[in-house]
């Protein structure tokens, strides 16, 4: 039933029956018409505001829960349904993880074509919480205020946050008072770096105004219990930077370096920028079953490390290597599946777009001794190109880990002239994985799938795909 209330369109006694892309839960109207819910989970029936009303289907968010589903729990975070984050904290584990298993099927079922494959379970986190080793957080000097808040006509008086953007309002930041993504001495760092900055009359960023000292923080750490602090600063104040990093090193001793940039940039990525070394070396040693990974402010890493070991391992497990198979890694990043597998193989060759990223991953080579891969930097699409393969050793197994977006077609094309005997397909996004997969379904059979959690309390997964040359 719907009814127009407040001028809005109200959908009454909606019964959400599944999940759907983004963590939407979806129902349907008396008519049939799909309805995509945000505020809910699978199971409640809710009265829902629509925000958007297409010609198949509503959007919208609910605003009354007329039956509690037997999948809710209830969320750890104060700050749950405000920050953006972590929006199935109120859905249990188990059926986030069949929700998971369920999206990764259908999309290689529905959008590949593929029907005899085996499924494999999907590989739950034992840590829901508390599973992140790297965290960003804005400083700001007007904190995002609730409705009751800006109702209530009061003098906030002093409105610096630390924390995280609202989504939607990229000049509003959420003061954190907790966060459950990252261990301890996490919290600990962000509130102290707070409270010495407010004590001490250090200016937080004014983001439309573009002023102020402090802009971010950025907390990494090893699986070893050593950390990183990184700050992004506006301008340089020398002696109020320096009496708040020894501050830091003071309290927390768990701080193994601590590096700072000058970015008075209209953006804060830090790709661009030179960074300081003020304590340390600059960088964290990460190890992962006997392989070392130097982890700099930059570097990308697997942000649940955990997860990452089970990730490597199974698509090696996948690789089936015997010591004697030429490997092809596409989209290498800093090479760390190419070294995960280079002790199997007898050549690994891996290419990246990101010169940075291509030149962490011959360090870490030289590092863990390994002395039979190689890397190349390009476009994917540009490099990986009829030369490429005349002018190198033909692959036995090619292993491919693109971005959400997916492997360009060109790329595809050449994979398939390439023929690889298999293919390990690592994905973040098995819509995009299932559409790629399809285009070499003439020459390749789908043999299994495996999804990966990675991000507990999210609706992301990832999934392991293996393809064997028909």
């Amino acid at each position: 039933m719907a009814k127009h209330k407040k001028k809005n369109l109200v959908l009454e006694n909606i019964k959400l029956t599944s999940a759907g892309s983004k963590g939407v839960a979806v129902g349907r109207t008396e008519e049939g018409k799909t309805v995509l819910v945000s505020g809910a989970v699978p199971g409640d029936t809710v009265n829902v505001r629509v925000k958007k009303a297409k010609s198949n289907y509503f959007e919208g968010e609910a605003i009354d829960i007329i039956v509690r589903s037997p999948y809710r729990v209830e969320p750890k975070c104060i700050h749950f349904g405000v920050c953006g984050g972590c929006k199935w904290q109120n859905l249990s584990y188990e059926k986030q993880l069949d929700i998971k298993q369920d999206e990764v099927y259908n999309h290689i079922k529905r959008i590949g074509g593929f029907e005899d494959f085996e499924t494999m379970p999907i590989i739950g986190s034992e840590e829901q919480y508390f599973y992140r080793n790297k965290m960003e957080f804005s400083f700001s000097n007007s904190r995002w205020l609730t409705h009751y808040e800006i109702s209530s006509e009061e003098n906030f008086g002093n409105r610096d946050a630390l924390g995280f953007h609202i989504p939607g309002q990229w000049s509003k930041i959420l003061d954190l008072k907790e966060c459950w993504l990252q261990e301890d001495p996490s919290n600990a760092i962000r509130l102290a770096v707070k409270n010495y900055a407010v004590q001490n009359g250090l200016e937080f960023f004014d983001v439309k105004n573009q002023q102020g000292f402090l802009r971010t923080l950025m907390l990494r750490q090893t699986s070893k219990g050593e950390w990183m602090v990184l700050f992004q600063l506006f301008r340089e104040e020398k002696e109020n930077r320096e009496q708040l990093f020894e501050y830091l090193l003071k309290e927390f001793p768990q701080i193994k370096t601590l590096v700072y940039t000058i970015n008075a940039k209209q953006n804060d990525s830090i790709y661009d920028q030179d960074i300081e070394t003020y304590f340390g070396d600059g960088y964290l040693m990460e190890e992962m079953d006997g392989l070392f990974f130097k982890i700099g402010p930059k570097s990308f890493f697997q942000t649940n490390y955990r997860q990452a070991l089970q990730l490597y391992r199974k698509t090696l497990e996948f690789a089936d290597l015997q010591g004697h198979e030429v490997v092809y890694d596409l989209y290498t990043g800093t090479g760390t599946i190419a070294q995960y597998v280079a002790r199997n193989a007898k050549q690994v060759i891996g290419i990246e777009s990101v010169q940075e990223a291509i030149n962490a991953a011959k360090e870490h080579a030289e590092i863990n001794g390994l002395d039979n891969c190689t890397f190349y930097c390009g476009d994917m699409k540009d490099i990986f190109n009829d030369g490429f393969l005349a002018s190198h050793p033909k692959a036995d197994v090619l292993i491919t880990d693109p971005p959400r977006d997916g492997m360009h077609q060109k790329v595809v094309e050449q994979i398939l002239k390439l023929a690889p005997e298999k293919i390990v397909y690592v994905s973040c996004n098995s819509a995009t994985q299932a559409r790629d997969i399809a285009l070499m379904k003439d020459a390749y059979r789908l043999v299994k799938i495996l999804p990966v959690d990675m991000f507990p309390q999210t609706h992301h997964v990832e999934n392991i795909a293996l393809l064997v040359k028909i």
